[in-house]
């Protein structure tokens, strides 16, 4: 409830120039996030779809999908209040570190199926492999579901910082390409694998500057020593460039 009102009060800020040009950065690291992360939920839903009977497959995807709305809609709602507690930005940018892992063996694995080859499953009157009831292929799903919304939601969380607008922005459009565009961006990312490296680095970047971020944090409440508020701060503080240097 308080996020909502949040972002009811900072909506005008969508009007404000000063406003973009202060988190255009991080909207742009999301929406490549987003780009990222989108094509893995397509997959799966096809991937557990092909296996139940083809009457049942439109109803999978459907729940399959209006699951993982579900979920990134719930973490989202505690995911920034989480992160403002000092030890556990610290805790997600560990996580998203493994999040990365997992992408670099995916983008490397040349045996990952392609979408095409997924939808051609999902196209045949058989089904790929031993057959699976409806509720099987579900509860698939709901489990890959609850790890890929946690990856989402942190790894935009992260790059949104306090900005709840920012967050409710990468959301809405996270859930958008989720439910419209996912299956054209798996395809996309398997027919051009570039997009996705530069995703992992954008998500690597996120994940160490949370790192960064809260290891300072936990820092100034135990020593009261000053700190950065990103790694992109600290380094212009080191360099002489960023406010207040030299002071």
């Amino acid at each position: 409830m308080e996020m909502i009102e949040t972002v009811i009060t900072d909506i005008g800020l969508l009007l404000s120039p000063d406003w973009w040009r202060t988190h255009w950065v991080a909207l742009m690291n999301i929406l490549v996030i987003d780009l990222t992360l989108a094509g893995d939920n397509a997959i799966v839903v096809g991937m557990a779809a092909s296996k139940v009977h083809p009457s049942y497959r439109a109803k999978v995807i459907f729940w399959g999908i209006a699951g993982a709305v579900i979920l990134r809609i719930m973490f989202s709602a505690i995911a920034q209040q989480m992160l403002q507690v000092i030890g556990l930005t610290f805790a997600g940018g560990l996580l998203l570190l493994f999040v990365c892992w997992k992408m670099y063996r995916q983008i490397i694995d040349d045996n990952a199926p392609s979408m095409d080859d997924i939808e051609a499953g999902l196209a045949d009157t058989t089904t790929s492999g031993t057959e699976v009831s409806f509720w099987s292929a579900l509860w698939t799903i709901i489990l890959a579901d609850l790890s890929m919304s946690l990856d989402n939601v942190l790894a935009v969380a992260g790059a949104a910082g306090e900005s709840t607008l920012v967050l409710v922005i990468g959301l809405a459009f996270a859930i958008i390409l989720m439910a419209v565009a996912s299956n054209y961006i798996a395809r996309l990312l398997h027919r051009y694998p570039w997009i996705a490296w530069i995703g992992l680095f954008i998500i690597l970047y996120v994940a160490l500057d949370m790192i960064y971020r809260d290891s300072h944090h936990i820092a100034c409440a135990a020593y009261n020593i000053g700190c950065s508020e990103t790694i992109w701060q600290g380094f212009l503080h080191r360099l002489g460039l960023g406010p207040g240097a030299g002071g």
